[in-house]
């Protein structure tokens, strides 16, 4: 398993790991298969400042992929970052999440977030495992937030501190300023 920035031609496969878990579950609130050029112009708008990894098992085959993204558009949310990790079912429960989550936190906390945010659908016990293994707890739910699959669903909210203090946090730092 490697670990690795993705690259503009890994969107696809990241679309495609993506799209899997449209069609097949309720953790992906995306109700029809996106396209390529709707992830390469969010990869494009955000991977300067917000890491997105993939996971490459032994093949050298994508089979998981990771990142962060603005919580807000308003600039005082600018040291927060919501996180977001899928893996190619084939490969759940073999460490290809908790190991892109291990490098997308350290380098959140590198560029200098302060804050980390995930929303979870409910029930997602491995999901729910896996942030609450890396610190994040529960701070709330938006109840019957989402229609799939033909019923409500609730989301739950989780967060990571990543530097505490009331202090008026540094300046961000770019994904390439943090890799080199």
């Amino acid at each position: 398993m490697h670990i690795r920035l993705a690259k503009r031609e890994d969107v696809g496969a990241i679309v495609v790991i993506s799209n899997w878990a449209a069609e097949h579950t309720s953790a992906n609130f995306a109700i029809e298969p996106e396209t390529p050029e709707s992830w390469l112009a969010s990869w494009e708008q955000t991977h300067r400042m917000y890491p997105w990894l993939v996971c490459e098992g032994s093949d050298r085959r994508v089979i998981g992929f990771a990142k962060g993204s603005p919580h807000r558009s308003r600039c005082a949310y600018a040291w927060s970052a919501e996180v977001s990790v899928y893996v190619d079912p084939g490969h759940h429960g073999k460490g290809a999440g908790t190991a892109l989550y291990a490098r997308l936190i350290e380098l959140l906390k590198a560029q200098g977030y302060v804050t980390l945010l995930a929303g979870i659908t409910s029930p997602n016990p491995a999901s729910e495992k896996l942030h609450e293994a890396f610190g994040f707890r529960r701070v709330g739910c938006f109840e019957r937030v989402g229609w799939k699959f033909d019923r409500w669903h609730d989301v739950g909210y989780w967060e990571l501190i990543l530097q505490e203090g009331d202090g008026v946090p540094g300046e961000l730092r770019s994904v390439d300023e943090v890799i080199r």
